[in-house]
């Protein structure tokens, strides 16, 4: 007669069972996850300009890096961040540890998409995991009793919750790491990018669940995630939604969190990719806004050029002058030459009364709008008469 080992983890922390539970998912769940998966998509294809392009990808590894420090309690600001992403920030000596938990997330991230690039989709092990840890905590100043990149050999508690026993804990990722790799989480092409953003709000779930090492672990967990979503085929910057949404709900995050755990069986890891998955989707839903408002730029611009096609200096000062206007907001008459240098030194030898003709020529090409005392406007809102019609339903 046999017996099976019982290990501590199974008394201690029954919710470790390593299973989907994707039947337990609600019909909203999937309505999110499809509508994920068509953003990303949408993501994923569009033609933008390169500098516009390059400017998405920093602005939203900024927050996603930003946010994967600060939930962690790392003070630095969108806009410090921003200059790390840069190489341009300078911190006194006693917050040169911000400065380098900002830098080692970065690094890690980087270090994720660079291997995507060069290898394509990798195996998940327990040593990438402890290298992930080993990246984050890299040059901090740590606990006696922590060692970057080494499963602990003691417990440990995050506020109410206790991680799992450390005995099992080597045993735990090597399992999440076997189940991570495995055919669960197959699925037709269809549906494969649903299952690529279950999986990474999964493996991050578990991560946070098992707490492996004596520090780092929310960091470790949200860069497995990013890597998981990165490999899995979605956009780079949608790939840092998550953290930027964890940090910025991070009450309802630590709540979402501790229900995991609490309430069960069986325990309501639905609960969690719910509140995960919409948060992602809000944030893809921001940045198409931002990527609509570029494509309604070039196009506005490309209209602009095709209404006023001339190369004589009143054609180009009026082109110009129409495109320099801010989008969606009034210049008084008077601030016209001050817009920009071009503006001013077009302007420098005219009178008044060029201003005035200026004006009204491009009002009467309709791309410019008078607001009397206001001044004026771009009328950008002409470009979308160029879309189909869509009638809004009543609320």
């Amino acid at each position: 007669m046999t017996t099976t080992q019982v290990r501590r983890h199974e008394e201690t922390h029954p919710w470790l069972t390593f299973d989907l539970a994707l039947k337990r998912f609600s019909p909203k769940t999937w309505l999110l996850l499809g509508e994920a998966t068509s953003k990303m998509d949408h993501i994923a294809n569009v033609n933008l300009r390169p500098f516009v392009a390059r400017e998405l990808h920093k602005l939203f590894l900024t927050r996603g890096v930003q946010g994967t420090v600060a939930i962690e309690g790392n003070t630095l600001s969108e806009a410090e961040v921003r200059q790390a992403v840069d190489g341009e920030l300078e911190l006194p000596p006693s917050q040169e540890y911000l400065h380098r938990e900002v830098n080692n997330v970065l690094a890690g991230c980087h270090a994720i998409a660079d291997r995507a690039a060069e290898e394509g989709r990798q195996p998940i092990t327990t040593d990438w995991i402890c290298w992930l840890n080993k990246q984050v905590l890299a040059g901090l100043e740590l606990k006696d009793d922590v060692v970057a990149g080494e499963v602990r050999s003691h417990n440990v508690g995050v506020f109410l919750y206790r991680g799992a026993p450390h005995q099992d804990c080597l045993h735990l990722l090597d399992r999440l790491c076997d189940w991570l790799n495995s055919d669960d989480w197959a699925a037709e092409k269809e549906f494969r990018d649903c299952m690529t953003i279950v999986k990474a709000i999964v493996a991050h779930l578990y991560i946070a669940w098992i707490h492996p090492f004596g520090d780092g672990n929310g960091r470790t967990a949200r860069l497995l995630e990013f890597q998981i979503l990165i490999e899995g085929g979605v956009p780079s910057p949608a790939a840092h939604l998550l953290s930027n949404h964890f940090n910025r709900t991070r009450d309802q995050y630590y709540r979402e969190l501790d229900k995991t755990s609490r309430q069960g069986p069986p325990y309501p890891v639905e609960t969690f990719v719910h509140y995960a998955v919409q948060g992602l989707v809000d944030g893809l839903r921001d940045q198409l806004r931002m990527i609509r408002a570029q494509q309604t730029l070039v196009t506005w611009q490309n209209y602009v050029h095709e209404e006023l096609p001339g190369t004589t200096e009143t054609d180009v000062r009026r082109r110009e002058l129409i495109l320099t206007l801010p989008s969606g907001e009034w210049t008084p008459r008077a601030d016209i030459p001050t817009l920009s240098v071009e503006l001013a030194r077009m302007y420098a030898t005219k009178t008044d009364k060029t201003i005035t003709r200026d004006i009204n020529a491009l009002e009467e090409l309709e791309l410019l709008v008078k607001g009397g005392r206001r001044g004026v406007r771009a009328n950008i809102e002409l470009i979308r008469a160029f879309l189909p019609l869509r009638l809004q339903p009543n609320d």
